[in-house]
């Protein structure tokens, strides 16, 4: 098979042919070689570089027939080494087949994951062959690279994990194989004819309607897709493997309480955000945010723009009882943090503590799985009565000074649990005492009289105002990463099925002001629309002068448009910061353009900071991904909620979300239904021909069906809450009545649908009907 090929182009056939005449050893490190091999055969398949083709076509007659024939041979580079490429996948699924055979899963550990970890990468480098990359596997696959790295996650975090990776195989499939032949295959399908048609699909033809045969020809010809596709179905096999064994922990096997102490780590307890720490470069350790700021903080380009400061990693959080159990631990814990504290005071020439020139910085949350606004944040620690007045002296401005105190003072309470409102009483009560509509038109004594009313209402509500910068400082972390445990913080979780292990890191950064003054600012910005509409770079978002950050993301004050083009569109009033403030909007249309286009960034959201109208002024507090309208903010609400309803079946959540909706079974029902109630669609399956009725309902539950199946893909499409595969679910569209599990539903009863579990509810929640639905 291999003579035909020529060792002079291609050196490593004298190899492979070493190779198969031996047993195979090592089947990892001949599977590597084999897709090395491919990717250099890939390389001259698709190089520009054309190659001469060689005949080598011999005639002859034969001498008793005296019938002539001929033969030979064709020969050009990218020819052979397409054959040879074929040649080498199938003795590369082959050797995957026997990997997988030889792998001892018997029982899971540490050590397992490592060797898990080594034949995974194979799998992703022979997806990258093929010209297949997800990004939910590639993210859960570093999950688990980092994992490895730093510490050893729990049980119900490798179940993320894994989960995670067979979500990446579901996505490959959807995208690659499935979506691809659904575009095409209605139009094959009306051109087949019945007669021509192979024989392992005339089994499809037999005693069925055209709807039914469509549906089997297709499933059939999608499965040999899959199982046709190059090491795809040996990686789900070997991932739902090792997802069941661990699945079957939970039953067969107790939770060990870890050893924290023996595992605690005091070298990987922080890292400076522009002099990382080595040991911990990941978003396992860093969080989200941590993580994106240290990337940042090391570009020329950008990390004067990061305000300086240091993380305590998730380390910390994992092993905080021991920390403050034992001395020791306390006390190496707390000189590192004042080593670092000294880093800001030499940076920034002010010191924390001092009555003159009071260094300030902020304290805040950094999971590694983002959960937005769920976890506290503290603004402005370091100040007291006496520090405040430092500030009002250093800056000359004593509204800013006891504003800032006033914001220490009310993220400090909100830490320990008072109400937002609580404040906006204060405030407005302020207000109308010295008759201004905006705090911004109190006298700096004005304010000062503010600052200490909240001082004063807080302490009355029995919260301990901690007048030491140090302690305020350790105080103020454990609030931080105690805030993990916050019910709003539990139930978000507990919603989107996040373990509770991640944990927070916690970040310390000197603090910028953007309520110096109506030069100053702050704001949140996308970089492009947020619906979508525009995939060229265009800054959208708010901004507002003389306030903080935390007024922007929690809307607590009138913003601003960011550019020209949006407050256009959006015909918003007032000045854009574009007009407003030219020089920062240049500074942030610079940034965003480096990041998207010159790093290759998705599109981000970016919140930011200004103490002035230049370029140099500008801070950058927070980059991430940017959430399109389209996927929606994840409202808050208790899962309390779903306790009063009657459990009746699950299927398979499609898209994330909670409805609560009348029942319909098709077009008629949902005119006559069409009062303004929430509509779900109850149906075996659905076909294109469903359109209207996808689009006109908010929910839609199927008997049949999977992640690729019509009702899934149309209703991640259109943004519908859909759960599929209801297996016990039958219709009788007569009656207009269906049944799950013996529960009888009828036409404009109302049930409930979680789009994230599947879970299928009898009855309504109130506040779901009022909202029409909740994106999870």
């Amino acid at each position: 098979m291999l003579i035909q090929y020529d060792e002079k182009e291609y050196p490593f056939i004298a190899e492979l042919k070493d190779l198969l005449q031996k047993e195979p050893q090592d089947l990892y490190v001949i599977l590597e070689k084999i897709l090395d091999w491919m990717s250099e055969l890939k390389e001259i398949i698709l190089s520009k570089q054309t190659y001469p083709p060689i005949e080598e076509i011999l005639q002859k007659r034969h001498v008793a027939a005296d019938i002539p024939s001929m033969y030979g041979r064709y020969k050009e580079k990218k020819f052979d080494a397409l054959g040879l490429t074929f040649r080498l996948e199938y003795l590369a699924n082959l050797l995957f087949e026997k990997l997988i055979e030889k792998f001892d899963l018997q029982f899971i550990t540490r050590a397992s994951f490592f060797k898990i970890l080594k034949i995974l990468k194979l799998f992703k480098k022979a997806l990258e062959i093929d010209g297949i990359f997800s990004q939910k596997f590639e993210s859960s696959l570093n999950l688990l690279e980092y994992s490895l790295k730093s510490y050893p996650l729990t049980y119900s975090q490798y179940l993320d994990i894994f989960r995670g990776l067979l979500d990446g195989v579901q996505h490959i499939v959807k995208v690659y194989y499935v979506n691809p032949f659904l575009k095409v295959f209605p139009l094959v399908f009306q051109t087949l004819n019945e007669d021509e048609i192979l024989e392992k699909y005339k089994k499809c033809l037999c005693g069925l309607e055209k709807e039914q045969r469509y549906f089997c020809i297709s499933e059939v010809v999608i499965k040999d897709l899959i199982g046709e596709a190059f090491s795809l179905t040996h990686l789900d096999r070997f991932l739902k493997k090792i997802y069941d064994i661990l699945s079957s922990y939970l039953e067969k096997i107790a939770k060990e309480d870890l050893n924290l102490l023996m595992s605690y780590d005091p070298r990987r307890i922080l890292s400076s955000l522009h002099k990382p720490n080595n040991l911990v470069t990941d978003l396992i350790y860093l969080g989200n945010k941590g993580y994106i700021l240290t990337i940042l903080a090391q570009e020329q380009k950008i990390k004067n723009k990061i305000p300086p400061g240091f993380i305590l990693t998730t380390e910390v959080f994992r092993c905080y009882p021991l920390i403050k159990k034992y001395p020791e631990l306390w006390l190496d814990y707390t000189e590192k943090i004042e080593q670092n504290i000294k880093m800001l005071e030499d940076i920034s020439q002010k010191v924390f503590g001092g009555k003159e020139n009071p260094l300030v910085v902020s304290i805040r949350s950094g999971a590694a799985l983002s959960m937005p606004g769920m976890m506290n944040s503290i603004l402005n620690v370091g100040l007291n009565l006496e520090t405040v007045e430092g500030l009002a002296r250093a800056s000359g401005n004593t509204w800013f000074a006891w504003d800032t105190y006033r914001r220490f003072i009310q993220s400090w309470a909100m830490a320990f649990g008072v109400p937002r409102d609580f404040f906006n009483h204060l405030m407005r009560e302020h207000k109308r005492k010295y008759k201004v509509k905006k705090k911004r038109e109190f006298s700096g004594e004005q304010m000062q009289e503010l600052a200490l009313l909240y001082r004063k209402s807080i302490q009355e509500l029995g919260i301990p105002v901690i007048d030491d910068p140090w302690e305020q400082l350790f105080k103020g972390i454990e609030l931080i990463l105690t805030s993990w445990f916050n019910e709003k913080a539990k139930s978000y979780r507990e919603i989107m099925q996040l373990s509770d292990e991640w944990g927070t890191a916690v970040i310390i950064q000197q603090m910028v002001f953007g309520n110096i003054g109506d030069h100053t600012g702050t704001g949140v910005t996308l970089t492009t629309s947020p619906v979508g509409k525009f995939p060229r770079i265009i800054l959208w978002g708010d901004y507002t002068s003389y306030n903080q950050g935390e007024d922007i993301v929690s809307g607590l004050v009138n913003a601003y448009p960011i550019s020209i083009e949006q407050k256009k569109i959006e015909e918003r009033e007032g000045p854009c910061l574009q007009e407003a403030f030219p020089d920062v909007y240049k500074a942030l249309l610079d940034l965003a353009y480096y990041l998207v286009y010159e790093k290759g960034w998705g599109h981000q959201e970016i919140e930011f900071t200004f103490e002035g109208n230049d370029p140099d002024s500008l801070y950058i507090l927070q980059v991430r991904d940017i959430i399109l309208r389209e996927e929606r903010d994840i409202p808050f609400f208790s899962k309390e909620l779903l306790k009063n309803l009657e459990y009746i079946g699950k299927g398979i959540g499609v898209t994330g979300g909670l409805i609560s909706g009348r029942i319909v079974f098709g077009w008629e029902d949902i005119i006559t239904m069409d009062t303004g109630d929430p509509l779900v669609l109850v149906r075996y399956d659905t076909v294109p021909d469903n359109i209207k009725e996808i689009h006109k309902v908010d929910g839609i539950l199927t008997a049949r069906g999977g992640q690729t199946s019509h009702a899934a893909i149309v209703a991640s499409r259109l943004g519908k809450i859909c759960v599929v595969g209801c297996e016990n679910l039958s219709i009788d569209e007569i009656k207009k009545e269906a049944k799950i599990n013996g529960h009888k539903l009828r036409l404009g009863e109302w049930i409930t649908l979680n789009g994230i579990t599947g879970q299928v509810f009898k009855g309504k929640i109130d506040l779901l009907t009022k909202a029409s639905k909740y994106n999870l």
